[in-house]
């Protein structure tokens, strides 16, 4: 699943301390980052006939600012352009020359992309949990309260204070495994770098 599907379906940081639990380090990140950028690999799990199946991996890059503004951009293995300004959320699809928009509003609500890209008021949409430590990171779990959420759990896995994986487990058991790389918190951004503008030629849907 794209996370355009999952969209769809649902300031300096503060020095972090080693021994700081994830759910200290998230608070501080959410609550010192305003901004950030950085480049990301997603992969899907499934589980058939009792193990599970890896799809291959997709890649691209990231910018966001809060409340509600990002440019998430898919690269590969196909070109794919998520892009929110606080107001409407636009996915391009290349290859297709096709661009389907929709309201915002409260489309983040309890989806995994509140996390990143939310306001600071998670703990309204979700509980929040300490986590096991895996794969050399602090991981904390947060459940969506809405019932409505095509998500059982969000887990994020910290280091020194930053995101550096995600995986999202939605009601059919399905896990996408998304990993960060070169994030950088609170780069300078402008609110023209979110203005979507509809590539020539293209078909606009709204939903």
């Amino acid at each position: 699943m794209s996370f355009g599907k999952l969209l769809l379906a649902a300031a300096i940081a503060l020095p972090a301390v080693a021994s700081a639990s994830a759910l200290d380090q998230f608070k501080t990140f959410v609550a010192t980052t305003k901004s950030a950028k950085g480049e990301f690999t997603q992969r899907q799990v499934k589980m058939m006939d009792g193990s599970a199946k890896i799809s291959k991996s997709a890649s691209g890059t990231f910018l966001f600012a809060r409340p509600g503004k990002f440019i998430w951009t898919y690269q590969k293995p196909y070109e794919q352009l998520l892009q929110a300004d606080g107001d409407q959320l636009y996915i391009y699809d290349k290859d297709l020359n096709q661009v389907t928009t929709r309201k915002l509003g409260n489309a983040l609500g309890s989806s995994p992309a509140a996390i990143l890209f939310g306001s600071n008021d998670l703990e309204k949409n979700f509980t929040l949990k300490e986590g096991a430590v895996k794969d050399g990171l602090e991981w904390m779990e947060a459940t969506p309260k809405s019932k409505d959420s095509n998500f059982e759990q969000i887990g994020i896995g910290l280091r020194n204070g930053v995101p550096q994986a995600m995986e999202l487990r939605d009601s059919f058991g399905q896990v996408s495994v998304l990993t960060f790389s070169k994030f950088e918190k609170n780069p300078t951004v402008s609110a023209d770098q979110f203005k979507f503008v509809v590539p020539k030629g293209a078909d606009v849907f709204r939903q």
